[in-house]
């Protein structure tokens, strides 16, 4: 059962119950489940958002638990490979041209002037 003193920002999930969890996952949401989306038939879309909480709190759980998703997945296996270093990569020439945009935009070859 969640102690009384467990803190909001750098402590276990509310929902975390050693006793009954065994070891924590930090890639493991603790709360109660709800139906993924993939399997919501398009009018059980807007219930499925109003039962989501819409806190910084929440967004930045979802964050850490896709990362260590990707962590267990990509990273911290044996044998990972490559495939991590390409994924950064790739994330870091998206990031940087959507930055450099307005400035790459007006290098555009164009046929007929």
């Amino acid at each position: 059962m969640a102690t009384k003193f467990q803190l909001k920002f750098g402590g276990y999930p509310m929902e975390y119950d050693a006793a009954k969890h065994g070891p924590y996952d930090p890639a493991r949401f603790y709360g109660k489940p709800d139906t993924p989306f993939l399997d919501l038939k398009l009018n059980e879309i807007p219930g499925w958002l109003t039962r989501r909480q819409k806190t910084p709190q929440a967004f930045m759980g979802a964050c850490s638990r896709a990362f260590w998703r990707w962590q267990h997945k990509y990273v911290q296996p044996r044998r990972c490979g490559i495939a991590p270093f390409f994924q950064v990569a790739v994330g870091c020439m998206i990031a940087f041209y959507v930055m450099n945009y307005k400035k790459l935009r007006h290098h555009k070859n164009y046929k007929y002037h």
